[in-house]
């Protein structure tokens, strides 16, 4: 494509990134949502969320996470990068929360989502390192564990 083509659809670089990340998010989300309707638990959809980080971490084309990447390159929180980075991380928080909420009280289940993010996020640095069997076998492990003890009564 030539440049001024990309120019007319995208006047500046900033427009075009927020485009590309605004894309993989929705990418995400639709491969996320197939896998949900293959298992029926929510202890298993989010299970399903940590398969695919692991399918990803072992993928020739890993290098990290573009978002993470983007993020650091892009730290202002009033960036539109900034922004578009933080709807997808939240997007994913939201959604564990929701999946979560099927089985514990709202704020325990946005609790445990905002853990399992963390989780995730770790995993992925550490894949980026070379180490993402055990960061995601880990990571998983954990996640099950935690929402297992959340489901008890207090």
């Amino acid at each position: 494509m030539a440049k001024m083509t990309m120019y007319r659809h995208f006047p500046s670089k900033d427009e075009l990134i927020v485009e590309v990340l605004d894309y993989r998010a929705r990418r995400f989300d639709r491969q996320l949502d197939r896998l949900a309707e293959e298992v029926p638990t929510p202890g298993k959809k989010i299970a399903k969320i940590f398969d695919w980080h692991d399918r990803w971490f072992r993928s020739p084309d890993f290098h990290g996470c573009l978002f993470a990447h983007a993020l650091a390159e892009f730290g202002d929180p009033e960036h539109p990068v900034f922004k578009a980075v933080a709807r997808q991380k939240n997007g994913l928080k939201k959604r564990m929360q929701s999946i979560l909420e099927e089985e514990m009280p709202r704020g325990r289940a946005e609790s445990v989502a905002a853990v399992l993010l963390m989780l995730i996020e770790g995993a992925t640095l550490l894949a980026q390192m070379g180490q993402a069997d055990t960061a995601i076998r880990a990571a998983r492990k954990t996640a099950l564990d935690i929402i297992a003890a959340s489901r008890r009564p207090r």
